[in-house]
């Protein structure tokens, strides 16, 4: 009988990788409700000091804890923001109350702070309880057949309450039940962890009406920030290029052109061998030209001025090996760097759904309305792209960011996914 190896199909790799990224949002989710828990309890705790106080004021006996209560409102919301910035969900803090309690107290951050207060204690308490529980749940009611005839026989069966099991078949039915937390924590922790999240984003940021030039402050000084990482980035890649690349090309024509120049005064009759280092040298010579072409290309496309953002895009599509469709609607031509920054945008974007999502078709949309530049990237591969996850979505940020643009990521275990982003023409 003949044996050999069993490869994997790519619809097989797809639904393993497809499997993991739901194992891993689950878990990543379930952690982060359970991690609420540590901000949650404290606001319980705070909001419960905060009535008394109220309580207290209205006798004249609470107002000296007017202000030690409001400096712990304050202190816990820097706590929320901490931990929701260590899971990337950066909230720019709005400027700080007076600390005077009176004016401090009728301050618009205040009373925002409050707001999340109250809903962080009831509904965000809630369901950090329930990023708890479900796993308990899962695993006591999952495991039951191994543990059931040890129980007690008047001990309830599931863990909802309902039932006594005095049988296998009713341990397996506890058994499926369990199956079914599990099957509640894959496909609904991620979108409870964000439904957490909501209020802090929502209440905790700097307040459009009040903190626009603060807010903006911060923004210009963070793509400040990203555009010299950009052009550091940049300048290192483009040193690595020459350094790796062009630079031992040239040392090896070097080389070979002195070593036909030597043996040609010491054998003039092997004119042969002279003209195979020639050959050498002239092939070597040719790969850095090319080398230095490549790096002068990707500092600013030339097709770009030859041919319009349409016309750059369109080469982009024909080369990626998945079939895409561009759709260019750009009635004026934006800036150099806004379009170098698109284009760079799509190379990047479709090398990544050649190369990561197992995508069958993916389709380029760019609308230019004078003042902004929108490009959408959609696929239909099996989605789950992680900027962490060394997948060149970093670098894309880092450029777009550079000119004071936004980036917007939707992918979904299973797909589809989709990268809008919007650039300022900047003429």
């Amino acid at each position: 009988m003949t044996t050999g190896t069993v490869r994997r199909t790519p619809r097989l790799r797809g639904a393993k990788e497809t499997s993991t990224a739901v194992f891993r949002a689950a878990g990543s989710s379930t952690g982060e409700l359970a991690g609420a828990l540590s901000t949650a309890l404290p606001a319980l705790v705070l909001l419960l000091l905060l009535l008394l106080t109220a309580v207290l004021s209205l006798v004249g006996i609470g107002l000296p804890l007017v202000r030690p209560a409001l400096g712990a409102l304050h202190a816990l919301a820097r706590r929320e923001r901490r931990r929701l910035a260590r899971r990337g969900l950066d909230i720019i803090a709005p400027d700080p109350p007076p600390r005077h309690a009176r004016a401090g107290l009728v301050h618009p951050t205040t009373r925002r702070e409050m707001r999340w207060l109250l809903q962080h204690a009831s509904a965000g308490l809630l369901l950090a309880l329930t990023g708890i529980a479900l796993p308990v749940l899962a695993v006591r009611d999952t495991a039951f057949p191994l543990y059931w005839r040890f129980a007690p026989k008047d001990t309830t069966a599931a863990s909802i309450g309902i039932g006594t099991a005095h049988t296998w078949l009713d341990a397996i039915a506890v058994s499926l039940l369990g199956i079914g937390w599990i099957a509640l924590i894959l496909g609904a922790t991620p979108a409870l962890a964000r439904l957490q999240a909501k209020p802090a984003l929502r209440l905790l940021a700097a307040d459009p009406d009040t903190d626009d030039l603060s807010a903006r402050i911060l923004e210009l000084t963070a793509s400040r920030a990203a555009a010299l990482d950009a052009h550091a980035a940049e300048l290192r890649r483009i040193e690595r290029a020459l350094h790796d690349g062009s630079q031992n090309r040239l040392i090896s024509v070097t080389v070979l052109l002195g070593a036909a120049h030597r043996r040609l005064a010491r054998e003039p009759d092997h004119a042969a061998e002279v003209v195979d280092l020639l050959e050498r040298a002239h092939s070597a010579a040719e790969q850095a030209l090319a080398e230095l072409r490549g790096v002068s290309r990707s500092i600013l496309p030339p097709v770009l001025e030859a041919q319009g953002l349409a016309g750059a895009l369109t080469g982009l599509a024909a080369d990626c090996a998945v079939p895409c469709r561009t759709d260019v609607d750009v009635p004026t031509r934006c800036a150099v760097s806004a379009e170098a920054t698109a284009y760079f945008v799509v190379a990047e974007a479709l090398t990544n759904i050649a190369k990561h999502s197992g995508a069958h078709r993916a389709a380029v949309s760019v609308r230019g309305d004078g003042a902004h530049l929108r490009l959408t990237i959609t696929d239909d591969g099996r989605g789950g792209a992680d900027e962490g996850g060394g997948s060149g979505l970093t670098g894309i940020r880092r450029r777009v960011e550079a000119l004071d643009g936004t980036l917007s990521l939707a992918s979904p275990a299973g797909g589809p996914t989709t990268l809008e982003v919007v650039l300022p023409c900047g003429q």
